[in-house]
C-alpha cells in the first residue's frame, strides 16, 4: 500500500483562540516539508503549557514565522488533489482552517482522519506503534514534520504487519 500524505500543526494552544504556528507533512515519497507561521495581528492566545511541549516560542515566530497567504500557497502547491491525513482531525481541521481563512484561500486538499484508514486490531495497536516508531527514530520534541514523519512510518509498520 503506498503510504499517503500525513499533515501536523503545532499550536499556539488548545481550544477557542489558538492558531497553528508551525504546519509540517511528510508527503506520499518521504519529503518532509515543515514551516513556522507568523502569528497574524489578532492571533494573541498563547499557552505556556503547549511552548513547554513543542518549544517554539512567540518571539521565534514574530522573527521567523511565514505569512499566512505564502504558507497556503505552498502547502496547496504541494498536496493538490491529494487527500492528506492528520492525527488530531478535530484540532488540526480548526487550526488550518484558521490559517486558510488569514490567507485568504482555500485548501487545494482534503483533510481527513488517519483513523479512517486503520481497521479497530489496527487501531488498537496506534499507540505502541506509534510510540516505539518514535523511539527508534529518536524524536524527543513535538515538531510538526517530525510527527507527521513517526505517524506516516507507524501507518506502514501497522499496514504491514497486517498484510
Amino acid at each position: 500500500m503506498p503510504l499517503p500524505a500525513i499533515l501536523d500543526i503545532e499550536a499556539s494552544g488548545f481550544g477557542p483562540g489558538s492558531y497553528p504556528i508551525e504546519v509540517g507533512f511528510v508527503a506520499p515519497d518521504g519529503a518532509l516539508f515543515c514551516a513556522l507561521v507568523r502569528p497574524e495581528p489578532d492571533w494573541l492566545h498563547w499557552d505556556a503549557a503547549a511552548e513547554a511541549l513543542h518549544g517554539i516560542s512567540r518571539e521565534l515566530l514574530l522573527r521567523h514565522g511565514r505569512p499566512a497567504r505564502w504558507l497556503a500557497e505552498q502547502i496547496n502547491q504541494r498536496l493538490a488533489g491529494q487527500t492528506v491525513y492528520c492525527d488530531g482531525w478535530g484540532q488540526d481541521y480548526p487550526w488550518l482552517a484558521r490559517l486558510y481563512d488569514a490567507a485568504g484561500l482555500s485548501p487545494a486538499f482534503r483533510l481527513d482522519d488517519l483513523r479512517r484508514l486503520l481497521s479497530e486490531p489496527e487501531a488498537r495497536r496506534w499507540g505502541g506503534v506509534t510510540e516505539a516508531v518514535r523511539a527508534r527514530q529518536q524524536i524527543g520534541r513535538h515538531r510538526a514534520s517530525s510527527d507527521a514523519r513517526v505517524l506516516q512510518l507507524a501507518l506502514g509498520e501497522i499496514k504491514r504487519c497486517a498484510a
